[in-house]
């Protein structure tokens, strides 16, 4: 795979910039949690995709899924990608892109802990209109653009229905 150059990063980040304006929610329940979290269950269990599953509400687990193929592993790496988005209040995919964008690194630009935090796609804020970001969805188990891609596509599922 090759390494992404400067306008091929903008770009990327433009376009996660703009998922993040796209998937506002108006409200955000423990009902909504269930549902989201059963439309990306039935997006991974269509496509045989070995994710772990989970939704927050501030600092309450609401939905939490483990498909074959994954580990506790998977929910460590969903620890840390949770962090970067109560931390940074954007996506983890987000919160990376910038870094590489900027020519430098997560870790090099925040000197934050890595055991802790993990600028790497798949958890996406769940940010409710004029309230702002009140928890996060994510996915882990694929590589981090296809974790984040799978979010997107159940968040964008779930505002359909």
């Amino acid at each position: 795979m090759s390494t992404p150059d400067e306008s091929q990063l903008a770009a990327q980040v433009t376009e996660v910039e703009a998922q993040e304006r796209e998937l506002e929610l108006t409200r955000f329940t423990n009902d909504d949690a269930w549902e989201l979290g059963c439309t990306l269950v039935e997006l991974a269990i269509a496509r045989d995709l070995p994710v772990t599953i989970d939704i927050r509400r501030g600092t309450q687990q609401l939905f939490h899924a483990a498909r074959p193929g994954t580990t506790a592993d998977n929910d460590s790496w969903i620890e840390r990608k949770v962090r970067v988005v109560e931390r940074f209040g954007a996506s983890s995919w987000l919160v990376g892109l910038r870094s590489r964008a900027r020519g430098t690194t997560f870790a090099q630009q925040h000197d934050l802990p890595l055991q802790q935090f993990a600028a790497h796609g798949g958890s996406f804020p769940l940010r409710v209109r004029d309230v702002g970001v009140v928890g996060a969805v994510t996915v882990s188990g694929l590589p981090q653009a296809d974790d984040h891609a799978l979010v997107v596509e159940g968040l964008r599922a779930f505002l359909a229905g």
